[in-house]
Protein backbone atom coordinates (compact mmCIF):
# COMPACT_ATOMS: atom_id res chain seq x y z
CA UNK A 1 0.00 0.00 0.00
CA UNK A 2 2.85 2.37 1.11
CA UNK A 3 4.51 1.49 -2.22
CA UNK A 4 1.11 2.64 -4.18
CA UNK A 5 0.85 5.84 -2.10
CA UNK A 6 4.55 7.00 -3.01
CA UNK A 7 3.88 5.94 -6.76
CA UNK A 8 0.80 7.97 -7.27
CA UNK A 9 2.32 10.89 -5.27
CA UNK A 10 5.43 11.08 -7.62
CA UNK A 11 3.13 11.03 -10.64
CA UNK A 12 1.22 13.67 -9.01
CA UNK A 13 4.45 15.62 -8.71
CA UNK A 14 5.86 15.27 -12.01
CA UNK A 15 2.33 16.37 -13.76
CA UNK A 16 2.53 19.51 -11.27
CA UNK A 17 6.59 20.32 -12.44
CA UNK A 18 5.04 19.67 -16.20
CA UNK A 19 2.23 22.09 -15.31
CA UNK A 20 4.18 24.41 -13.72
CA UNK A 21 7.06 24.53 -16.79
CA UNK A 22 4.06 24.58 -19.58
CA UNK A 23 2.37 27.68 -18.53
CA UNK A 24 4.80 30.76 -18.67
CA UNK A 25 3.29 34.02 -17.70
CA UNK A 26 4.20 37.95 -18.91
CA UNK A 27 7.50 38.08 -19.43
CA UNK A 28 8.79 34.62 -19.32
CA UNK A 29 11.85 33.20 -21.02
CA UNK A 30 9.43 31.52 -23.65
CA UNK A 31 8.40 34.66 -25.48
CA UNK A 32 11.10 35.27 -28.11
CA UNK A 33 12.08 38.35 -30.25
CA UNK A 34 9.52 38.78 -32.87
CA UNK A 35 6.30 37.02 -31.80
CA UNK A 36 3.21 39.21 -32.28
CA UNK A 37 1.11 39.84 -29.30
CA UNK A 38 -3.05 40.67 -29.62
CA UNK A 39 -5.24 41.92 -26.86
CA UNK A 40 -8.86 43.07 -26.89
CA UNK A 41 -9.19 47.18 -25.95
CA UNK A 42 -12.33 48.71 -24.05
CA UNK A 43 -12.93 51.83 -26.54
CA UNK A 44 -15.91 52.68 -28.93
CA UNK A 45 -13.50 52.01 -31.65
CA UNK A 46 -12.27 48.98 -30.08
CA UNK A 47 -16.42 47.60 -30.23
CA UNK A 48 -15.72 48.81 -33.92
CA UNK A 49 -13.26 47.07 -35.13
CA UNK A 50 -14.97 43.36 -33.34
CA UNK A 51 -17.84 44.38 -35.44
CA UNK A 52 -16.38 44.79 -38.60
CA UNK A 53 -14.00 42.38 -38.23
CA UNK A 54 -15.98 39.67 -36.63
CA UNK A 55 -12.53 39.21 -34.22
CA UNK A 56 -12.83 40.15 -30.66
CA UNK A 57 -9.08 41.23 -31.04
CA UNK A 58 -8.59 44.85 -31.50
CA UNK A 59 -4.40 45.47 -31.07
CA UNK A 60 -1.66 44.17 -31.79
CA UNK A 61 2.19 44.71 -31.23
CA UNK A 62 5.11 43.22 -31.70
CA UNK A 63 7.88 41.70 -28.98
CA UNK A 64 11.27 42.57 -28.77
CA UNK A 65 13.83 42.44 -26.06
CA UNK A 66 16.05 44.77 -24.41
CA UNK A 67 18.29 44.25 -21.74
CA UNK A 68 16.34 41.09 -20.81
CA UNK A 69 13.29 42.62 -20.89
CA UNK A 70 10.60 42.68 -23.10
CA UNK A 71 8.78 45.21 -24.93
CA UNK A 72 6.20 46.21 -27.35
CA UNK A 73 6.54 48.02 -30.34
CA UNK A 74 2.85 49.32 -30.67
CA UNK A 75 1.06 51.78 -33.27
CA UNK A 76 -1.06 53.72 -30.75
CA UNK A 77 -0.57 57.86 -30.05
CA UNK A 78 2.30 57.75 -30.70
CA UNK A 79 3.74 55.12 -32.40
CA UNK A 80 6.01 54.08 -28.99
CA UNK A 81 7.81 51.26 -27.16
CA UNK A 82 5.66 50.00 -24.12
CA UNK A 83 6.88 47.73 -21.03
CA UNK A 84 5.05 44.45 -22.02
CA UNK A 85 3.31 44.23 -18.24
CA UNK A 86 1.85 47.97 -19.05
CA UNK A 87 0.94 46.55 -22.70
CA UNK A 88 -0.84 43.40 -20.98
CA UNK A 89 -2.73 45.96 -18.44
CA UNK A 90 -4.47 48.10 -20.61
CA UNK A 91 -6.30 45.20 -22.06
CA UNK A 92 -9.46 43.69 -20.97
CA UNK A 93 -9.16 41.43 -18.28
CA UNK A 94 -5.26 41.75 -19.02
CA UNK A 95 -6.18 38.77 -21.50
CA UNK A 96 -3.57 38.83 -24.11
CA UNK A 97 -2.29 36.12 -26.91
CA UNK A 98 1.27 35.46 -28.22
CA UNK A 99 1.85 34.14 -31.77
CA UNK A 100 4.50 33.08 -33.91
CA UNK A 101 6.29 31.97 -36.97
CA UNK A 102 5.52 28.31 -37.27
CA UNK A 103 9.01 28.26 -39.01
CA UNK A 104 10.38 31.30 -36.96
CA UNK A 105 13.57 28.94 -35.79
CA UNK A 106 14.24 28.89 -39.58
CA UNK A 107 13.05 32.77 -40.63
CA UNK A 108 13.84 34.66 -37.74
CA UNK A 109 17.79 34.94 -37.78
CA UNK A 110 19.71 37.62 -35.89
CA UNK A 111 20.08 39.21 -38.77
CA UNK A 112 16.51 39.29 -39.94
CA UNK A 113 14.92 40.20 -36.18
CA UNK A 114 17.74 43.20 -36.44
CA UNK A 115 16.39 44.58 -39.64
CA UNK A 116 12.73 43.87 -38.11
CA UNK A 117 14.06 45.95 -35.15
CA UNK A 118 15.48 48.75 -37.11
CA UNK A 119 12.33 49.24 -39.36
CA UNK A 120 10.21 49.22 -36.22
CA UNK A 121 12.17 51.83 -34.48
CA UNK A 122 11.75 54.45 -37.55
CA UNK A 123 8.17 54.20 -37.04
CA UNK A 124 8.43 55.63 -33.56
CA UNK A 125 7.06 58.72 -32.47
CA UNK A 126 4.45 59.10 -35.51
CA UNK A 127 1.12 59.94 -35.05
CA UNK A 128 -2.20 57.20 -34.66
CA UNK A 129 -3.86 56.97 -38.24
CA UNK A 130 -6.99 56.87 -37.47
CA UNK A 131 -8.06 57.35 -41.02
CA UNK A 132 -6.09 53.75 -41.60
CA UNK A 133 -4.69 54.72 -45.01
CA UNK A 134 -2.05 52.66 -46.71
CA UNK A 135 1.16 55.20 -46.24
CA UNK A 136 4.52 55.18 -43.70
CA UNK A 137 3.09 59.17 -42.41
CA UNK A 138 1.21 57.78 -39.92
CA UNK A 139 0.50 54.41 -38.61
CA UNK A 140 -2.27 52.06 -37.03
CA UNK A 141 -1.43 48.65 -35.08
CA UNK A 142 -1.73 45.82 -37.63
CA UNK A 143 -0.56 48.02 -40.47
CA UNK A 144 3.06 48.71 -38.38
CA UNK A 145 3.23 44.63 -37.21
CA UNK A 146 2.05 43.56 -40.83
CA UNK A 147 4.60 45.55 -42.93
CA UNK A 148 7.78 44.87 -40.29
CA UNK A 149 7.00 41.48 -41.28
CA UNK A 150 6.60 41.81 -44.89
CA UNK A 151 9.21 44.38 -45.73
CA UNK A 152 11.96 42.11 -43.58
CA UNK A 153 10.67 39.17 -44.96
CA UNK A 154 8.47 39.50 -47.30
CA UNK A 155 6.10 37.54 -46.06
CA UNK A 156 1.91 38.67 -45.48
CA UNK A 157 0.65 37.67 -42.24
CA UNK A 158 -3.15 37.63 -43.02
CA UNK A 159 -4.42 38.88 -46.05
CA UNK A 160 -5.22 42.63 -46.82
CA UNK A 161 -8.97 43.59 -47.67
CA UNK A 162 -10.58 46.85 -48.79
CA UNK A 163 -12.38 48.71 -46.59
CA UNK A 164 -15.66 47.81 -47.70
CA UNK A 165 -14.97 44.23 -47.43
CA UNK A 166 -15.93 44.69 -43.89
CA UNK A 167 -18.81 44.57 -41.96
CA UNK A 168 -19.63 48.19 -41.94
CA UNK A 169 -23.25 48.59 -42.00
CA UNK A 170 -24.13 48.31 -38.61
CA UNK A 171 -24.93 51.63 -36.70
CA UNK A 172 -21.60 51.64 -34.53
CA UNK A 173 -19.20 51.23 -37.52
CA UNK A 174 -21.27 53.42 -39.66
CA UNK A 175 -20.73 55.99 -36.98
CA UNK A 176 -17.49 56.00 -36.58
CA UNK A 177 -16.92 56.02 -40.07
CA UNK A 178 -18.61 59.30 -39.99
CA UNK A 179 -16.40 60.44 -37.36
CA UNK A 180 -13.59 59.95 -39.82
CA UNK A 181 -14.00 60.24 -43.01
CA UNK A 182 -17.50 62.62 -43.55
CA UNK A 183 -18.93 61.39 -46.61
CA UNK A 184 -16.17 60.47 -48.40
CA UNK A 185 -15.63 56.60 -47.40
CA UNK A 186 -12.78 55.62 -48.69
CA UNK A 187 -14.34 51.87 -49.87
CA UNK A 188 -11.26 50.68 -51.91
CA UNK A 189 -8.83 51.63 -49.59
CA UNK A 190 -6.45 48.31 -48.40
CA UNK A 191 -6.41 47.75 -45.15
CA UNK A 192 -5.20 44.65 -42.88
CA UNK A 193 -7.16 43.99 -39.40
CA UNK A 194 -6.03 42.66 -36.24
CA UNK A 195 -8.55 39.54 -36.72
CA UNK A 196 -6.80 39.00 -39.92
CA UNK A 197 -3.72 38.69 -38.28
CA UNK A 198 -4.78 36.58 -35.33
CA UNK A 199 -6.18 33.77 -38.21
CA UNK A 200 -3.55 33.68 -40.13
CA UNK A 201 -2.04 30.24 -41.08
CA UNK A 202 1.71 31.34 -40.60
CA UNK A 203 1.37 31.93 -37.23
CA UNK A 204 0.61 29.28 -34.40
CA UNK A 205 0.29 30.54 -30.58
CA UNK A 206 2.29 29.97 -27.81
CA UNK A 207 0.91 31.88 -25.03
CA UNK A 208 -2.31 32.67 -23.78
CA UNK A 209 -3.38 34.56 -20.52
Amino acid sequence: MGRIILKTLSYFLLFLLISISCKSGAGSDELRNGDIIFQITNSRQGQAVQIATGSKYTHVGILFKKDDELLVYEAVQPVKITLLDEWIERGVDNHYVVKRLKNADNLLTNEVLAKMKNIGEKHIGKDYDSYFEWTDTRMYCSELVWKIYNQALGIEIGGRKRLGDFNIKNEIVQQQLRERYGDNIPMDEPMISPGDMFDSDLLETVEEN
